[in-house]
């Protein structure tokens, strides 16, 4: 199922994800416009490549402008492709409001920023001596998502269902299934070699999310609330 909206309100205007929206398409559109041998390099050089991360491999500082330490937040900012970065929006754009309206927007910035390493982290430890470059917003994304399953389960969210057209579905049964096809598709992947989805970031980020949630979001908004209508405590 793909998530269209979520009926589920807002207070504050949602400039962070705003902001973390534009950078993404911008970066992309900077990184379409290159040739297709410096648009290579430009991921080696800001993608998170786990045997640079983990001392496993090296490169000059011509290929390496930035400590690898660094990538593990420019590779959230730089995508695959159209789908790739499409599909990334969308879900930050429908579920990251929310949870940025429960931090504000510091805290916000701070959350989003502290799963997209974590997640990273996840994906190379999976690998660690791997020369793939890591990238995408994904691994963010998912502790948004995270987030969102212990706040809002019962929030409900306008989908499109194969077959079957849109209907609304609890927000914890879309993001619950989500997670589970991580799982599969996660363990599925053991052992291969090459490029792809990195299901570990995506699981990673998600647990991350679940795990500080509850430090990020401000003391008085409840967990398991029908909505942000009535994300206060009493």
């Amino acid at each position: 199922m793909i998530p269209l909206h979520d009926d589920n309100p807002t207070e504050l205007t949602p400039v962070v994800t705003v902001g973390f929206i534009a950078a993404c398409v911008l970066v992309f559109f900077y990184q379409a416009s290159l040739p297709v041998g410096p648009d290579n390099t430009f991921v080696f050089q800001y993608g998170a490549i786990p045997a640079l991360l983990f001392g496993e491999a090296d490169l000059s500082e011509t290929a390496l402008p930035i400590p690898a330490y660094a990538t593990l937040i420019t590779s959230m900012f730089l995508h695959g492709g159209w789908m790739h970065l499409i599909g990334n929006m969308l879900y930050l754009w429908i579920f990251g409001n929310n949870i940025e309206d429960v931090m504000g927007h510091a805290r916000f910035i701070g959350f989003y920023l502290a799963c997209g390493i974590l997640a990273a982290l996840s994906h190379a430890l999976t690998d660690p001596s791997s020369a793939i470059p890591m990238v995408g917003a994904s691994g963010a994304i998912s502790g948004i998502l995270g987030a969102y399953v212990l706040l809002f389960p019962r929030a409900t969210v306008l989908v499109i269902m194969p077959g079957l057209g849109t209907t609304r579905v609890a927000a914890g049964v879309v993001l619950g299934m989500w997670f589970v096809m991580q799982l599969l598709s996660g363990g599925m992947s053991i052992g291969s070699t090459g490029g792809g989805v990195a299901f570990f970031a995506h699981i990673g980020g998600f647990v991350a999310g679940m795990a500080l949630i509850g430090l990020f979001k401000r003391p008085n908004v409840r967990f398991f609330a029908p909505s942000c209508r009535n994300r206060w405590g009493g």
